[in-house]
């Protein structure tokens, strides 16, 4: 299942990087949004080429998009794309290259096929549901899996939002934890996905569905565990589309620490 949209994700993804680079490489403006975010020109032109390229395919699907007025057709529509274009913008301004187009597709509230591409590094890491997680990397796709660590444990922090809260959990394992990474936007999940971390903490309300959509998927998918603070998972295409109650990232379930 989901073979064709998959196809069409990934090559949009490539269909856009290019025109991401390069404004990346070049001298943009940067406006900040009235949620106080930063928007810039690639988010804005990626938004677009990926939309009108997945809906040009997939006619019925509704979206659910950063970057574009929202819908409310989609909450009756079993199909909805959810995407981010830029997801870490202010990594993208801060060009430290650590930035992510994350596509991923909801089917009747569940995340059934994600995309992440690193456009920097022209990384590609993808899932769908009941089928494995994979990365493509010089033109090669290989599976990948998290590892099986239960102590000397890596987590991966945000260099924009670490919060208070989430320094004290980290202190708080610190027999656990032995080192800490900094890494931009969704490929936090995705170096846990391939067993290169192990845990993530977001405990704050500053993310929503199109940052999490398919780093949920493409973690589960390779064995780990995207769960909220309370251990349930959660749904899309929801009308609040803010994720409230944060998130845990995790290999093993024995490492989800509070």
């Amino acid at each position: 299942m989901f073979e064709l949209e998959l196809k069409r994700a990934l090559e949009v993804a490539q269909i856009v990087r290019p025109q991401i680079m390069e404004i990346y490489e070049g001298d943009f403006e940067v406006e900040i949004k009235e949620d106080n975010s930063p928007v810039t020109q690639a988010d804005l032109l990626a938004d677009k080429i990926i939309t009108e390229f997945l809906s040009f395919h997939f006619p019925t699907y509704a979206f659910l998009t950063e970057e574009s007025e929202d819908n409310p057709s989609r909450f009756t529509n079993d199909y909805v794309w959810i995407i981010d274009p830029i997801d870490g913008t202010k990594d993208f301004v801060g060009k430290d290259g650590e930035f992510s187009v994350n596509i991923a597709l909801s089917y009747k509230h569940e995340i059934v096929l994600g995309v992440i591409l690193a456009p920097v590094t022209n990384v590609v890491y993808y899932a769908t549901k009941g089928q494995g997680a994979f990365k493509i990397e010089n033109g090669l796709t290989s599976p990948i899996h998290v590892n099986n660590k239960l102590n000397n444990l890596t987590v991966v922090t945000s260099r924009y939002h670490l919060h208070q809260t989430e320094k004290n959990m980290i202190a708080k394992h610190a027999d656990k934890i032995s080192h800490q990474v900094t890494i931009g936007a969704s490929l936090k999940a995705c170096i846990i996905a391939e067993g290169k971390a192990e845990l993530s903490y977001r405990f704050s309300d500053g993310t929503k569905e199109w940052d999490i959509a398919p780093g949920q998927i493409i973690v589960e998918e390779a064995g780990g565990i995207f769960v909220k603070p309370d251990l349930t998972r959660y749904s899309y295409n929801r009308k609040d589309v803010r994720n409230r109650e944060g998130y845990i990232i995790t290999n093993r379930k024995e490492n989800i620490l509070l």
